[in-house]
């Protein structure tokens, strides 16, 4: 009978598509209730069948509840540590549900809810249609036990797709041991301006390097494109995009801030990485974001989730709101008048499941059984979420917990990877006279000052700050420097306290050291998330979810503290632990050496002592541009012409101008900024074809030396400038980048390809064109040192 049937549907879905398509849509709609074979259990059959037998078997309450969620953390432990069934049936009540969020517990711990509420809604619920397990990865997997990467600043910072994609892999193995069926990653919003809390969780400024990392991550976490067309592999997860759109340049630099932005700069910047993600990517999921984009707040944006995502972009996953944002409409955004209107507004634009418990679309039965809400406008959502379901093979795969996971989660591969990465992620800022590596020969002691020297810091998305967790740049140091060499410790203060009394401490471990490291910086809230954040130290978060601010200096006395260490005439190298582009104008004229480090992850100490030591050189290069002060932001270094003033006559305090009276426009570090130990030599620049057409593809060589006296790291980047356009555009735009490895005197051949429709723009009548024309190519090792340039012609299509 089994098989009778299955090649029954078979021959219907080929009538569907082939000769009688009315007919044989009906005839796959309603024949399985006939059928009486369970079709949507039998993995042979088609993902769309199985889809369209189970929504025909669900009642208007089985749907709805597949449009909400529920946590975990409400099941209870008996005293053998097993799942209590009372728990059980007290969350589920017997009813499945479309997602569940991961409580933010032990590993092992998690595996054993996850085994348990799995078992209990495949066996004991009508249907046995299995969650989703959702859990926060932005920068490892949120879960005492799991890895903890650098934070996703620094993650961009390292200019290699290549470790963001091993990143995700190892992300997905862990999270995915556990029961984690679904990452709330990775984040494709733009880093442009400072103030704003959440600059630490994105990758850059620009939404080409936002693009590639992003993909990078969500290819490693979820598969290759070509095999998530239809599943997703073993041991990976569903990724979702975050946050859809323009939700990281809000009024002011506040968090959820509105955001007034013209469709031309809306498309050419904000929505650019998404389109990626989802064409390139094949990214299951989407969040919108919490913020309101020219009036309209995107839970209920129907022309951003409708006509770009759905109708544009072609996406098939489904749309995952973002917590308690579909109750935003109402009590925050003031756009509905009660939950029931919140509901119809946000499904009506799109929103397939509310996060993170029913609230809001509990309600959508009675406006269904009203007539206010067609039943197909719930089909369609559902269909969306089983469909992500069915491809994640969650009906096929039922989870079984293994044994000892903490024995293969945190593993030595993975504490590898995440110094990997902390290496590549520290940015040099500046190295006056050499200062650094360290000189050990020459060292008798050396002081380590600051409020972040002895302390970890992860960044927000993070369980923890327990230095048992990682390694701290005192720690680091310690086992790495020689131990003839004295190590001298003082905190000299918190990191937002007022008190001044522990300067006279370490004024004293300065004076007696040799040279001073001093490691300061903020400080981000573990877990974040609205709502969800705590504390376990006296200081204060800086940085973070909704953790914005107004002034971009080192926080609390800080900056009095490091001018009071200068005073003493000691060398002093400065190592920023933070998750923001600082104002460092005092700290850059006065300082010999300066580190961006950013939050380094578990593994920072260890990665940031072996760059001062010169077992590594640094590679890191700057993914958002420094500003002069708070305010000159924004700084971002793809303007447009005019962007930067008319008269070109910056001014000073002692010499007043234009533009700025008393400064210059210019950034105080640029955009793909940051040096290493060794020097590298560009040269031989070659174009293959000069004169293109739209559709053909400009490839690029350039040769690359290193010229100095140790191994090193280079960030080849390519930039491109449309001379002439109908509609105003950037001065530069990055369009390729490689990072390569060379050996002293040893030469490589760079060789970029990049689709001439990248380098279109949209007109004035809203559509995207490659005007023809000629186009500068630029290459240097920041976005302002470019050491060679050559242009190209684009031609009409029928020239």
């Amino acid at each position: 009978m089994g098989k009778f049937n299955e090649i029954l549907w078979i021959m219907l879905k080929w009538i569907a598509r082939s000769i009688i398509p009315v007919i044989g849509m009906i005839l796959i709609t309603f024949g399985p209730v006939y059928c009486q074979e369970v079709l949507y259990r039998n993995p042979g059959l088609p993902v769309e069948l199985r889809v369209s037998d189970l929504i025909n078997r669900m009642t208007l309450d089985e749907k709805i509840a597949q449009m909400t969620m529920l946590s975990l953390r409400k099941l209870e432990f008996d005293e053998n540590g097993e799942i209590t069934e009372e728990s059980l049936k007290k969350l589920f009540k017997g009813e499945s549900i479309g997602c569940l969020e991961s409580p933010r517990i032990h590993v092992e711990n998690i595996a054993k809810l996850s085994e348990a509420a799995d078992s209990y809604l495949r066996e004991e619920t009508r249907l046995g249609i299995p969650p989703i397990q959702i859990a926060e990865c932005l920068h490892g997997y949120l879960a005492f036990g799991a890895t903890i990467f650098p934070q996703a600043i620094g993650l961009g910072s390292t200019w290699n797709p290549e470790l963001i994609r091993k990143m995700g892999e190892t992300i997905a193995t862990e999270a995915s041991l556990t029961g984690v069926d679904q990452a709330l990653a990775p984040l494709f919003d733009l880093a442009r301006d400072p103030r704003y809390g959440r600059v630490e969780e994105c990758y850059s400024e620009d939404p080409y390097l936002v693009a590639e990392m992003g993909k990078a991550y969500v290819v490693g976490m979820q598969g290759e494109p070509e095999l998530t067309q239809k599943h997703i592999p073993e041991n990976h997860l569903i990724c979702t995009a975050k946050h859809f759109v323009a939700y990281s340049t809000p009024f002011a630099g506040i968090n959820l801030g509105p955001v007034e932005v013209g469709q031309r700069e809306l498309r050419s910047l904000h929505l650019y990485p998404f389109e990626k993600a989802i064409k390139e990517g094949n990214v299951y999921s989407v969040m919108p974001s919490y913020n309101e984009v020219n009036g309209i707040p995107l839970h209920r944006n129907r022309f951003m989730l409708r006509d770009i995502l759905r109708r544009e972009y072609n996406f098939k996953g489904y749309v995952f709101a973002d917590y308690g944002a579909i109750n935003m409409l109402e009590s925050f955004h003031k756009t509905t008048a009660s939950k029931s209107e919140s509901a119809l507004q946000a499904l009506q634009a799109g929103v397939d499941l509310e996060a993170p418990s029913p609230s809001a679309y509990p309600n959508l039965k009675k406006l269904v059984e009203d007539g206010e809400v067609d039943v197909e406008l719930i089909d369609e959502a559902v269909k969306n979420i089983l469909t992500v379901k069915f491809k994640a093979g969650l009906f096929d795969k039922p989870y079984f917990k293994p044994e000892k996971v903490s024995d293969k989660i945190h593993t030595t591969e993975s504490k590898r990877l995440a110094q990997d990465i902390a290496e590549e992620s520290i940015v040099l800022l500046k190295n006056e006279n050499k200062t650094l590596p360290l000189n050990l020969s020459a060292l008798n002691s050396i002081a380590v000052i600051g409020p972040n020297a002895d302390q970890v810091q992860y960044g927000d998305y993070s369980c923890t700050k327990d230095n048992a967790t990682g390694v701290t740049i005192l720690e680091g140091l310690k086992k790495r420097i020689p131990r003839n060499i004295k190590i001298n410790y003082a905190k000299g203060c918190g990191i937002t306290e007022r008190d001044t009394s522990g300067f006279e401490e370490a004024l004293k471990v300065a004076n007696k050291s040799d040279l001073v490291v001093m490691v300061v910086g903020g400080t981000s809230k573990i877990l974040s998330g609205i709502g969800w954040g705590k504390e376990n130290s006296n200081d204060y978060a800086t940085c973070g979810e909704g953790f914005d601010r107004s002034d971009l200096k080192p926080p609390g006395v800080q900056p009095q503290l490091i001018k009071a260490i200068h005073k003493t005439g000691k060398p002093v190298i400065l190592i920023l632990i933070n998750g923001r582009a600082y104002d460092l104008s005092w700290e850059d004229k006065n300082i010999p050496a300066i580190l961006e480090a950013w939050y380094p992850g578990e593994q920072g100490g260890n990665a940031i002592a072996g760059i001062l030591s010169g077992d590594i050189s640094p590679s890191g290069k700057l993914s958002v541009s420094f500003p002069q002060s708070v305010g000159h932001v924004p700084v971002f270094y793809n303007y447009k012409p005019s962007g930067r003033g008319y008269y070109h006559k910056p001014g000073s305090p002692d010499k007043p101008g234009k533009d700025y009276v008393f400064s210059s426009t210019e950034p105080l570090y640029p955009f793909g900024y940051g040096l290493s130990y060794t020097e590298f030599e560009y040269s031989d620049l070659k174009i293959e074809d000069r004169y293109l057409t739209e559709n053909d593809t400009i490839k690029v060589a350039v040769k690359v030396k290193n010229i100095g006296c140790v191994a090193g790291k280079e960030v080849v980047q390519l930039y491109f400038n449309d001379l002439v356009s109908s509609v105003t555009t950037p001065v530069k735009v990055l369009k390729g980048f490689k990072k390569i490895n060379l050996k002293p005197s040893e030469i490589k051949t760079v060789k970029f390809e990049i689709p001439c429709n990248e380098l279109g723009l949209w007109n004035e009548d809203m559509d995207y064109v490659v005007e023809p024309g000629d186009f500068e190519i630029m290459i240097g090792d920041s976005s302002q040192d470019i050491f060679l340039e050559d242009s190209i012609v684009i031609k009409k299509t029928d020239e």
